[in-house]
């Protein structure tokens, strides 16, 4: 990896407490390692997305709330997360530092990091499993390659499923970028 992330380098990357840096800065660097988001280009936009996704490190549960957030609701019964049993919407909404969502996701991610998140999805709350549930579904989305290209709007339509917080995203990247530099 080019360039190691520091607590110190994460507090100012995000403009977040010194104390919640510490906390990410390993695992997020455990992540990056295993997945190989190993140039700065790649690091940086994957700490931009995971600065927008996570609320700059102070979220990796959703907020949940379907009578604030309509969308949520769709979560149960939703086949395309395979959302099949009652109760499923809430119990695998998003977790992680990028918001593994949906029965089948937590079914994918656990089989390929050794966690039983079909039964303990709470395990993508902690740092260790919020940050690679991250790299996880970075590598699955194949987002290496669009950092590689320099996409960032496709990059965030395969995060998101849209452009959702996309002057965020960038104003991020850019902020990191220069943190980097």
């Amino acid at each position: 990896m080019t360039t190691k992330i520091t607590p110190q380098l994460l507090a100012d990357m995000y403009g977040c407490p010194l104390a919640r840096a510490q906390i990410y800065a390993d695992p997020l660097n455990d992540a990056m390692e295993k997945y190989e988001i190993n140039t700065d280009d790649r690091i940086a936009t994957f700490l931009a997305q995971v600065g927008h996704e996570s609320g700059r490190l102070q979220f990796v549960r959703e907020i949940w709330g379907p009578d604030k957030c309509p969308w949520q609701a769709k979560y149960e019964g939703s086949e395309s997360l395979g959302n099949t049993q009652p109760g499923d919407g809430f119990k695998f909404r998003g977790r992680g530092l990028i918001q593994i969502t949906g029965r089948d996701n937590y079914a994918a991610c656990g089989t390929d990091l050794n966690l039983p998140l079909l039964d303990q999805p709470e395990l993508l709350e902690s740092p260790k499993y919020a940050a690679l549930s991250a790299g996880w579904f970075w590598n699955l989305k194949k987002l290496n390659q669009y950092a590689d290209d320099d996409d960032f709007e496709t990059m965030t339509r395969r995060i998101n499923g849209g452009l959702n917080g996309l002057d965020d995203r960038q104003s991020l990247l850019d902020d990191i970028k220069q943190a980097m530099a």
